[in-house]
């Protein structure tokens, strides 16, 4: 029997996927289960895993291809006499012409001949294990499992240090001895320079690979998903609300927690989702049938790609995460994002998004709302302003802008107003609260 294996779905909004890379050649041995290709999907990198045991037969669609979802892209033959067969139904099917069909066999005890499974490949999530095994079987990402070969590493001796325990490139350099390869990235939207402290040096801003002049740079699958997420937010009748904050108490609080691994970042997402809990508004959705209340408080936040695009890496229930634990998580899915290591469920479940320029010395702005969600807030950089004191004299004070931008269907401006002010409060007089 012949498999057709088919371009998944690796979240609710793909259309296409662009093939990575090849990990199995034609003429390979399939397991059930092994990696036969890595997929790109809108925004990560995901192993594809066959669904069934046989051999590669044909690849339709090579890598550095794009196909949409559900169209086939390889083909598994079960046994070896029907590779063969695998190849002309191949040809066929990059050709756009039906297959031709099978002659069937002849004699009076012929048995018709099975018809050709079109069997769907299937994208399992690693079980959490320590030493990259799932099942008694490593979890290896493709590179590493390239470069072990290459090293004359065995894996089955490596500790694996990447999510859910798998084997990762790294691993592979350390077992002999080699330091792992430093990759300049371009500075996060989110995760870098605090916001509430001024920005005394330049912050080099991410920008795009450079093309020749008078090239034309193709869309990244990553662009091409912003934007289609872009244009389906213009639909969306949209406010900005704008507030000052002071942010001296705030300001205090991150030098003391800064030592223990707390970045600006976890400290804002903290803020906004104890706010949140009294405004659940805010963290709601529009539907046809009525304004969705949404039972968690995901805190979405912005991270820029250094290849172009941006995603949103979700801080889950961040409302019932300490300050330290929010931190270390957000760390981890930073570090995931830049290696398109994230589960479609880690960038798609906010209901809240931040979105922070502040840490370029932007001191206002105004974000576009993220399909699907009610609300996004934009911060800019916090800087010493000259202000009225409550004795009716100048003084100096740290302050940023910070802008909601709101779906004007389900929220109207006092709803975002009240927001804001609980927010302030929160920072100006309560930040020490963000601990407990």
């Amino acid at each position: 029997m012949i498999h057709e294996v088919f371009m998944p779905a690796l979240s609710s909004t793909m259309t296409e996927g662009k093939i990575v890379s090849w990990t199995k050649s034609p003429g390979d041995k399939v397991e059930k289960g092994e990696t036969v290709l890595v997929v790109e999907s809108d925004k990560a990198d995901m192993d594809v895993e066959s669904f069934n045991e046989g051999y590669l037969a044909a690849i339709v669609v090579e890598a550095g291809g794009t196909a949409p979802v559900g169209e086939a892209i390889a083909l598994i033959a079960e046994t070896e006499a029907e590779i063969e067969e695998a190849k002309q139904k191949a040809a066929s099917l990059a050709a756009g012409i039906p297959a031709p069909a099978a002659p069937a066999p002849s004699g009076p005890s012929a048995a018709p001949a099975p018809a050709l499974a079109a069997l769907p490949t299937v994208i399992e999530e690693p079980a959490v294990v320590s030493n990259g095994a799932k099942n008694g079987r490593m979890v290896v990402s493709p590179r590493a499992r390239k470069l072990a070969k290459e090293l004359k590493v065995d894996l089955a001796t490596l500790q694996g240090s990447g999510p859910h325990g798998r084997i990762v490139a790294e691993d592979v350099e350390r077992a002999v001895g080699k330091a792992p390869a430093v990759v300049a990235i371009a500075p996060s939207v989110s995760s870098a320079a605090p916001t509430a402290v001024p920005v005394a040096v330049p912050i080099p801003l991410p920008t795009p690979a450079p093309a020749a002049p008078g090239q034309l740079a193709p869309f990244t699958t990553l662009q091409t998903a912003v934007v289609r997420n872009m244009m389906a937010s213009i639909q969306v009748p949209t406010f900005h609300v704008g507030y000052t904050i002071t942010t001296t108490a705030l300001d205090v609080l991150y030098k003391q927690v800064k030592s223990k691994g707390v970045t600006m970042t976890a400290l804002l997402a903290k803020a906004i989702a104890v706010t949140l809990q009294k405004h659940p508004l805010l963290y709601a959705s529009y539907t046809d049938a009525g304004t969705q209340y949404n039972t968690a408080i995901n805190v979405a936040v912005a991270v820029a790609m250094e290849d172009g695009g941006l995603i949103t890496p979700v801080l889950q229930n961040a409302d019932q995460m300490d300050l330290y634990s929010l931190s270390r998580s957000w760390k981890d899915l930073v570090a995931r994002a830049r290696t398109k290591q994230l589960q479609p469920v880690e960038y798609t479940s906010g209901t809240f998004t931040l979105s922070n320029l502040g840490m370029f010395g932007v001191d206002r702005f105004d974000a576009i709302l993220p399909p699907g969600q009610g609300s996004i807030l934009a911060i800019g950089a916090s800087g010493p302003q000259v202000v009225a004191t409550p004795d009716g004299l100048l003084g100096v004070r740290n302050q940023m802008q910070v802008n909601i931008t709101c779906d004007h269907r389900i929220i109207y401006g006092a709803h975002a107003a009240a927001f804001l002010q609980d927010l302030a409060k929160l920072i100006e007089t309560n930040a020490q609260s963000l601990t407990l």
